[in-house]
């Protein structure tokens, strides 16, 4: 089911692929499809991040937890929706209401980030599939090995990168990140839940600050319209 491993991060991620731990997911995964669940994203776009955004043009990593579990809604890319998507996800509204009090971005008619990931930002989830309707269902099966290595190579980079963690479970892989040059950026989770601490956090700033004084191209947040 797994598809490979987009080239420009593969010599990376070797030992990952090779490991009995990644053939203990690709079984499981296997599995999942043969009883009739629903694997989301669809095979072509789990490893959409890393095709979207090579290795060498990763400046900003935004870390999620896992895809969307509504069909139709994930593409591979923590946070988005593809483009013909209707009704956002809450948490994605709420990080445009942050773009828009932030940085001034107008709220865009889609949530398709993928402009972000052309510009740098790896769009990471720490678990790369979802069952169906389930949330959280893939953990613990094998892909926290792999993101938790992209993370560590992440680190090595001898330019800056910058880590955004939202979330408890986001900062969790802050111990990951020891290296002098990067900034990492921490703050609640954009969801409903605690989106009132989301709020007011400036992290869209925070970003393009760290990176132009490191004479790094900020980020253009603005998602255009369809």
């Amino acid at each position: 089911m797994l598809p490979p491993i987009p080239s420009g991060w593969k010599q990376f991620l070797t030992n990952e692929v090779n490991s009995q731990s990644y053939r203990d997911l690709e079984v499981f995964l296997d599995r999942e499809a043969a009883a009739g669940e629903t694997v989301l994203p669809p095979s072509k776009d789990i490893f959409a991040a890393l095709e979207t955004t090579p290795y060498e043009q990763v400046k900003v990593l935004l870390l999620g937890q896992d895809p969307y579990h509504t069909p139709a809604m994930p593409h591979g890319l923590c946070f988005s929706v593809r483009p013909h998507v209707a009704l956002l996800p809450r948490s994605l509204r709420n990080i445009y209401r942050e773009l828009r009090d932030d940085v001034g971005c107008r709220i865009p008619n889609n949530g398709c980030l993928e402009p972000w990931a052309r510009q740098g930002v790896l769009m990471l989830n720490a678990v790369l599939t979802v069952r169906a309707y389930t949330a959280n269902s893939h953990r613990g099966r094998g892909w926290e090995a792999v993101t938790d290595r992209i993370i560590a190579v992440l680190n090595a980079k001898p330019s800056r990168v910058v880590f955004v963690l939202w979330g408890m479970e986001a900062k969790k892989k802050q111990a990951l990140i020891t290296a002098a040059q990067h900034v990492v950026i921490g703050c609640a989770h954009p969801s409903p839940l605690s989106a009132r601490k989301f709020f007011g956090s400036r992290c869209f700033s925070q970003v393009n600050r760290a990176l132009t004084e490191v004479n790094l191209e900020p980020i253009d947040w603005q998602i255009p319209d369809l």
